[in-house]
């Protein structure tokens, strides 16, 4: 085996544990192909019917997978998009509302703290308190990203009221604004409805079955490479099934998790840049050109 693929099942927790799996599966088809050396004839049942079964059994492997990464990779579209809509909503405030700095601040870090306490949530740990900019602040909400949402749906109301903003531009922030919740509901959703239990059980039950009776099918015609074999294919099936298990909840703390701290910090830092930068330009003195001699 090459020596980056071991590091990289050394690195790697999920590789690790299929690793000693299929070791263990391994040492087990030690029994088939040590009875076949010492009596011979432990079976003579056609290796080519565990290959029909292997393939029937990859297929269902392949899907429950893909469905697995299916899960993930939504998930991490709407990130993605939570991102995207967390900077146009900065550009959008910082440009179009004319509220003093105070307003403008409280407002960029409501817009991140969302970000921080959607991740809370869907890790099953929200907490206002908890989130960033929010930490001296008594309210004990159950659902701390709608609050964050209606806090902001305040400010615009108190903007409006006071002619820091228009109605088209509280429309145009609007169409911003209730995207949050939208990306909340997605990712609800993937959290809270997993893949259905008597699916996994039963690819569960299919690997265990195929790799109990291999390499007894497998030891006339192999002899003793039955056990690298078995210990090989045995790494493959369990491997797939073990990163479907792991990538169906795309929102936890394992290496094949969204880095969803990662994308809060993203989120954080483009959100300050863009209201620095507008904030920068409000204080700029304004320079006159003196006009041109006639």
């Amino acid at each position: 085996m090459d020596s980056t693929v071991v590091s990289q099942i050394a690195r790697s927790k999920t590789l690790r544990r299929v690793a000693l799996y299929s070791v263990g599966v391994a040492i087990y088809a030690v029994l088939p192909a040590a009875l076949e050396d010492k009596h011979g004839d432990v079976n003579d049942m056609p290796g080519n019917v565990h290959a029909v079964f292997g393939l029937v059994l990859g297929w269902l492997l392949v899907f429950r997978t893909n469905s697995s990464y299916a899960r993930w990779w939504e998930a991490r579209k709407l990130w993605g998009a939570l991102v995207n809509v967390s900077r146009n909503l900065a550009i959008k405030v910082a440009d179009l509302c004319r509220a003093d700095e105070a307003e403008l601040n409280k407002f960029r870090i409501e817009i991140v703290a969302f970000a921080w306490s959607l991740k809370d949530h869907l890790r099953n740990e929200s907490s206002l308190q908890a989130v960033p900019g929010f930490e001296a602040c008594h309210d004990t909400p159950s659902h701390v990203p709608s609050y964050l949402i209606t806090r902001m749906y305040e400010e615009f109301g108190t903007w409006k009221a006071e002619g820091s903003i228009d109605g088209d531009e509280l429309r145009i922030l609007d169409a911003e604004a209730r995207q949050f919740l939208d990306i909340c509901g997605g990712c609800e959703r993937i959290r809270n409805t997993r893949v259905v239990r008597s699916y996994r059980t039963f690819a569960r039950q299919c690997v265990f079955l195929f790799l109990v009776t291999f390499p007894w099918g497998m030891a006339h015609t192999f002899g003793w490479l039955t056990v690298p074999l078995t210990g090989i294919v045995a790494y493959f099936m369990m491997g797939l099934e073990t990163v479907a298990e792991h990538v169906e909840e795309p929102f936890g703390y394992d290496e094949d998790d969204l880095d969803l701290d990662g994308l809060c910090e993203t989120i954080g830092r483009t959100v300050q840049e863009v209201f620095d930068r507008r904030l920068d330009q409000k204080k700029a003195p304004i320079v006159s050109t003196p006009a041109a001699d006639d």
